[in-house]
């Protein structure tokens, strides 16, 4: 797997700078601490699922974009994983399988929770929609705090302008697809 970091703290970098955010500033936004902001752009951290998570929604940016677009786009198969992002402390593992495309403003990425892993993520902005379907196993998918189970080959479809959160109570990997569309600008 190739380390994520150095595009992350790029990324992280020219977003800051684009906006001309302090790090204050940048924390406020995104509830990201100053230090840790501090840290994931000089590439001395690497940043988790949920924290990248608020980060691209307090920048209002897609989360594909802290990805190397490169390894992701017209990269051959067998070259998929070098897009892999791994929260092992979460259990979680994020392969995106497209890219934010402007055009059609989405996002696809193949997410993968070791038994007993849990992922709650902040709300995304305002029109963000996501679209889970599970591959394999049992996912719990939590809206507004209500958790409700989603087996193999199901799917739902809802806002995610509000908290909402994966988790697999079950005892093995649970896979999915989860697409998300974002309102255009």
């Amino acid at each position: 797997m190739q380390e994520p970091t150095p595009h992350i703290a790029a990324t992280l970098k020219t977003l800051r700078a684009a906006q001309g955010w302090s790090l204050d500033r940048a924390s406020h936004v995104t509830g990201v601490s100053k230090a840790m902001l501090g840290q994931i752009e000089r590439g001395e951290s690497s940043p988790t699922v949920a924290t990248l998570w608020k980060i691209s929604g307090g920048f209002r940016v897609s989360f594909s974009l802290f990805f190397d677009q490169a390894s992701i786009q017209g990269a051959p198969p067998d070259n998929a994983a070098t897009a892999v992002l791994e929260d092992a402390a979460a259990g979680m593992t994020v392969t995106p399988l497209f890219a934010f495309d402007p055009d059609l403003c989405f996002e696809m990425f193949l997410i993968e929770l070791a038994p007993g892993a849990c992922s709650e993520s902040s709300p995304h902005e305002p029109g963000v929609v996501e679209h889970v379907v599970v591959l394999e196993g049992a996912l719990d998918l939590g809206l507004d705090g209500t958790w409700n189970t989603l087996s193999t080959g199901e799917a739902r479809r809802f806002a995610a302008d509000r908290e909402h959160g994966y988790r697999n109570l079950g005892d093995r990997v649970v896979r999915f697809h989860d697409v998300i569309h974002y309102p255009s600008t």
